[in-house]
């Protein structure tokens, strides 16, 4: 397998089955004799149940059981198994901590009868004052203790500087702002599922997850069995964007009425559900001070950070030590982390956890000293562009991101940008131009892959990673093809099992960078076992020749007088098969080196004189991925991203009322998502230097990347549009009229 630049481009391997509606999702799955849950959800923000009333529920047609913290399921107690997406169990107590939390479960014989018996459920509660508010839990913030090997206040100060405080004083130049955004939903396409099917002591569970070996573990430590005895099956994922990596309320309890009922349960979410029962991004607020010489060099940033927790638990927003922390070279440095931890759903990971929106926050700072300073932005990142990890003081594997921005610039037409604020008019529309910068960390985990010769001339390629949308299928495919000489068409992909070949799922960009080399390693191995087969088994054509003066040829075993296809070989010896297992993970260049992904966004945006609506007309985006596996799904990823990134920008938060703690924008009515009127051409480019001192493909992630930095790019075009700094997301138009 080789780092050189590619030119692949094929259709998903996949896409046939998803367009017809043939791919089974985990709601699809042909279960005999199903049962059928409802979840019941909590009406008060905190307290405790003193009390609920099933019988009439009970009572109701096809209604099979009822299970309330009273009449429970068989959960181990109130810990927390690894992955489990809160620090409680659900069901095993009658404390109610956030509104929309799991309180109890309905099975009947269809969804119909549970979700009608559901509502008939009445709970009495104890209720308590709760914290709901995030701008009135900001004076109480705390600081969360080290993130990611690092304290949540970290500074670097220059030989000399006594604080950040007297860094900025003695900068020529200094801007500061303080930027915020609402909490946000992952809103995949999918809603949340699973099926539950026990048999002789031994749970299948089909669920969309982003890795069936973390819902392994979280499922056999909750229902207190060994991990050997737990299947998860996954092989599409209608989305998931972080929130399916984790093992929610609706598995646990699927799973242990399964059992106590003796009969498969199948559990969907309605949409509803899925706003409080699946974890969210946490609403932040930030600070960034800027300070720099009158050349535009950075001599000192500050950047403050509060972000919403949840008492329940779950992954805050690290903001400033996911950008500010490398981003740009500077002699200054302080980061500061607090969380405010509230009475609300827990957060999770969601796509680009920390860079969403501490890119927001920093570019959008960045673009203001270059107004300050009069200065063309992109020309400011390049006089700050950091060649050294800051503080680490080790190179960047690759990095290539000041191409990024003269290919974007160029390629967008930045040079006819108009930097006088509200200057370009066109009919109804103020019209602006902005960018910003993306990066994303290059992840890499332990994967393992089982590469299989068959004897109707097919390979599978198989592996226990999931496939979100994000294009594994064809990964797979391709880069087997690619490993042993075939047409992609001979390649027969599997995934989403946990019984397949270890690996720890899809998540972190990390995928195609941790799975590719085990792809390449298990063919390999796979090589050498054919080729065994061949000069050992009796029956085989090539029996006795010396295993040296053999090799592959593109589905071929070549010995000095003879060439044999290894269909024909394996139906020579009567094999079902040979087969064989190749694992990779990261070494020592992980310490050695910084590994990330990098790119540059430009749009162009309209905003009307009279109504204050903004447009985004275009964008261009360029990226520093290294190698590109396939350039069409690679496309669409980066597409994806930057939808992402409109809807951050332009429409999306959630909205907490603050008398109950409830999301009261919690469906697809309220909750604004970008759609297709909403989404301008986008232009799309790779720069393709393949990373090999990251993994042996040269490939690094870029599903997380492209959102990255979008909001401050699209905040940055709106301000040179109308001359307003819009610092709270979303930009809606009322914050654009006079």
């Amino acid at each position: 397998m080789s780092g050189a630049a590619r030119t692949v481009s094929v259709n998903r391997v996949d896409g046939r089955l998803k367009v017809t509606g043939a791919a089974r999702y985990a709601a699809d799955q042909p279960v005999e004799r199903l049962a059928h849950g409802y979840l019941l959800l909590s009406t008060v923000a905190r307290g405790t149940i003193r009390a609920m009333d099933v019988a009439a529920a009970e009572a109701s047609p096809g209604v099979l059981a009822v299970y309330t913290p009273f009449r429970s399921l068989a959960l181990l107690g109130s810990g927390t198994p690894f992955s489990v997406g809160h620090s409680w169990l659900p069901l095993q107590d009658t404390e109610v901590r956030y509104h929309g939390q799991a309180i109890g479960l309905v099975l009947a014989e269809t969804f119909e009868q549970a979700r009608d018996a559901a509502a008939l459920v009445r709970a009495d509660y104890e209720v308590r004052p709760a914290a709901v508010s995030f701008t009135d839990g900001i004076p109480g913030a705390t600081d969360p203790g080290p993130m990611m090997g690092e304290p949540a206040r970290l500074e670097f100060l220059a030989d000399g500087v006594g604080s950040i405080d007297d860094a900025l004083a003695a900068s020529e130049v200094t801007v500061s702002g303080t930027y915020q955004q609402p909490g946000k939903h992952h809103s995949a396409m999918e809603p949340h599922a699973c099926v539950a099917a026990w048999q002789d002591g031994a749970l299948t569970l089909y669920t969309g997850t982003q890795s069936a070996s973390l819902t392994v573990g979280a499922m056999a430590a909750a229902l207190g069995v060994e991990a050997a005895k737990v299947r998860v099956v996954s092989p599409h994922v209608g989305g998931g964007f972080g929130n399916k990596i984790a093992t929610w309320a609706h598995p646990l309890l699927a799973a242990a009425a399964a059992r106590t009922l003796g009969r498969p349960v199948k559990v969907v979410l309605t949409r509803e559900q899925t706003f409080t029962i699946t974890g969210n991004r946490s609403a932040v607020r930030q600070t960034v001070r800027l300070g720099a010489r009158r050349d535009g060099t950075l001599v000192a940033v500050k950047h403050q950070v509060w972000a919403s927790q949840s008492a329940s638990g779950g992954i805050f927003e690290s903001s400033a030590h996911t950008t500010s922390r490398y981003l740009y070279k500077t002699e200054n440095l302080h980061l500061e982390q607090k969380i405010v931890t509230l009475d609300v759903p827990p957060p999770t990971w969601m796509r680009a956890p920390g860079q969403e929106s501490g890119s927001f926050a920093l570019e959008s700072a960045l673009d203001e000293l270059a107004a300050e300073l009069r200065l063309d932005p992109v020309e400011l990142r390049l006089r700050n562009y950091a060649t050294v990890y800051p503080g680490r003081n080790v190179p960047w594997s690759s990095k290539h991101l000041d191409e990024c921005y003269r290919v974007g610039a160029q390629r967008f037409g930045w040079a006819r940008r108009n930097p006088t604020p509200g200057a370009v008019v066109q009919g109804d529309w103020l019209v602006g131009m902005g960018m910003a910068t993306a990066n994303y960390p290059g992840e890499r985990f332990p994967a393992s892959v089982k590469v299989r010769f068959l004897p109707d001339g097919d390979v599978s390629v198989s592996s226990a990673t999931a496939d979100l949308g994000t294009g594994m299928w064809t990964v797979l495919a391709v880069l087997g093809a690619e490993a042993l000489g075939l047409p992609v068409a001979r390649i027969r992909s599997d995934l989403g099992d946990s019984t397949l070949a270890a690996n720890i799922g899809a998540f972190g960009s990390g995928a195609t960078a941790s799975t590719g080399p085990a792809v390449a390693a298990a063919a390999e191995a796979a090589i050498t076992a054919l080729i065994t087969l061949a000069v050992t088994d009796e029956r085989s054509p090539l029996a006795g020749v010396p295993a040296a003066d053999v090799r592959y040829d593109r589905g071929d075993l070549v010995s000095p007088d003879r060439r044999i296809g290894f269909p024909e070989l394996l139906r020579a010896v009567s094999s079902a098969g040979v087969e064989a297992t190749g694992t990779a993970a990261p070494g020592p260049e992980h310490g050695q080196h910084a590994f990330t992904s990098f790119g540059a966004h430009f749009c162009e945006v309209r905003v009307n004189r009279w109504t204050g609506e903004p447009r985004l007309s275009r964008m261009t985006t360029v990226i520093d991925g290294g190698a590109i596996i396939n350039a069409k799904t690679a496309r669409s990823q980066i597409i994806g991203g930057v939808v992402f990134g409109i809807g951050q920008a332009l429409l999306e938060g959630a909205a907490v009322e603050p008398e109950t703690g409830r999301i009261a924008n919690g469906n697809f009515a309220d909750y604004l998502l970008p759609v297709n009127a909403d989404i301008p051409p986008i232009d799309v480019h790779f720069l393709d230097h393949p990373d090999l001192l990251f993994n042996p493909l040269g490939a690094r992630g870029i599903g997380e990347l492209g959102t990255v930095g979008v909001a401050a790019a699209i905040g940055n075009a709106v301000h040179n549009a109308t001359g307003r700094r819009i610092r709270e997301l979303p930009i809606t138009l009322d914050k654009l009229l006079d």
